[in-house]
């Protein structure tokens, strides 16, 4: 039983998806699981806390003054029971409360004195998911470092067709699984990773850039600390706020990112460069704004050094370097060329032309193409997910090194 002795909170919401938590507590408990079940009082209107209490084995728990022998103080110690707390089904309600801060009942309050990591089924109609207050709510949670179980396309409650339906219980489950599998499995493993664009400046107020947002970066990064690693970010100019514990350097052209990647990569176990960096930079930079002209302006462009290649090509036998490709065509056969021409390990291939994948985006399609013969294309998953999966092949092939 994988999750043998391990102490899941499971707390349920208001929510139609309610009705699917029995089957989650089962699965859970299943695999050697110790649930402990804490509700809303809307939660009650979808499931009884009866059926709960039978599969769960321990009262569930709704009231924050009820008297409970195991507990002093129920909301404190719940919070400081739990291993991994898992939020199924989360709504737009519950989780606008979380977001503010609020405790206004049981679950609200022993969160905000969980120090646990969480993992959140969002569950609501489309437009709900789409409202630009959830989206900051998902973001903010999200840098509280949440984790979420993405919310699944098809029949929402109301009858209509779209994104909302909280994830299947055995897919929550299996998350359950691998984030206790991979728990500190990156102990004392030092990890370098690149995020967002490459800025290249054209005068003091124009410059050349591209749509990368750096989530696909930041979320490895994250992630990567989270499984124990030591990890080092590089990153271009992004409006994200660093990962907690990481340590961070920003910069703003490729020729900055490379000195400092060639500065820190010998001392590393691995790179993972999710960075869009620029291939070409200006030859000159007016010193001046350059102003209106008569005519149309030319600008000549030089070719920047080719990071992963140089990276590459010092690689030493117990490093991995893992790359990343963005194409709109022949995705694979570039790849692979990438891969052999750059000495990695790794291409992650995303395509621009798919929907749910690239730049901007919180979730990502990719295909992997390693240097052992090795292909395999992943569906569409969240950023954050992906990067948990990347970090699991980083992981394998790490041990094997050794």
């Amino acid at each position: 039983m994988k999750l043998q002795g391990r102490r899941v909170l499971l707390g349920i919401s208001g929510g139609i998806a309610a009705y699917k938590t029995p089957e989650l507590l089962r699965a859970l408990i299943k695999e050697g699981a110790e649930v402990r079940v804490v509700m809303t009082a809307a939660a009650k209107r979808f499931v009884t806390p009866y059926t709960l209490e039978v599969l769960s084995r321990h009262p569930v728990h709704m009231d924050m003054f009820a008297a409970v022998a195991e507990f002093p103080v129920l909301h404190v110690g719940l919070a400081q029971w739990a291993e991994l707390v898992v939020l199924a089904p989360a709504t737009a309600h519950l989780l606008a409360r979380l977001a503010c801060g609020l405790a206004d009942d049981l679950l609200t309050t022993l969160m905000l004195g969980c120090t646990a990591p969480v993992l959140a089924a969002p569950s609501m109609e489309e437009h709900m998911l789409d409202h630009p207050f959830t989206q900051e709510h998902l973001r903010r949670l999200e840098g509280l470092g949440y984790q979420w179980a993405e919310p699944a396309t098809g029949e929402l409650a109301s009858g209509a067709f779209g994104r909302g339906r909280m994830a299947e219980p055995e897919e929550i489950a299996g998350q359950v699984v691998r984030h206790f599998s991979a728990a500190g499995d990156l102990q004392g493993v030092k990890v370098l990773v690149t995020a967002g664009p490459t800025v290249e400046d054209l005068d003091p107020v124009r410059f050349i850039t591209n749509r990368s947002s750096g989530k696909m970066g930041y979320a490895l990064a994250a992630q990567a600390r989270k499984r124990g690693a030591e990890v080092w970010l590089v990153s271009g100019p992004t409006a994200l706020e660093p990962p907690a514990g990481v340590a961070f350097k920003a910069v703003r052209s490729t020729l900055e990112m490379q000195e400092v990647l060639e500065a820190l990569f010998p001392q590393m176990h691995a790179a993972i460069l999710a960075a869009a960096v620029a291939d070409y930079r200006p030859a000159q930079v007016a010193p001046q704004k350059i102003k209106r002209g008569t005519g149309k302006m030319v600008i000549e462009l030089v070719e920047n050094p080719d990071i992963s290649a140089r990276l590459g090509h010092s690689k030493q036998p117990h490093q991995v370097l893992i790359g990343f490709a963005m194409e709109t065509e022949d995705g694979v056969a570039r790849a692979k060329d990438k891969l052999k021409r750059k000495n990695c390990d790794l291409v992650v291939l995303n395509n621009l032309r798919e929907e749910g994948a690239g730049f901007g985006v919180d979730t990502n399609i990719v295909t992997l193409v390693d240097n052992q013969g090795g292909q395999e294309q992943w569906p569409k998953m969240s950023k954050h997910q992906v990067a948990d999966r990347l970090l699991d092949w980083l992981g394998q092939r790490l041990k094997a090194r050794r």
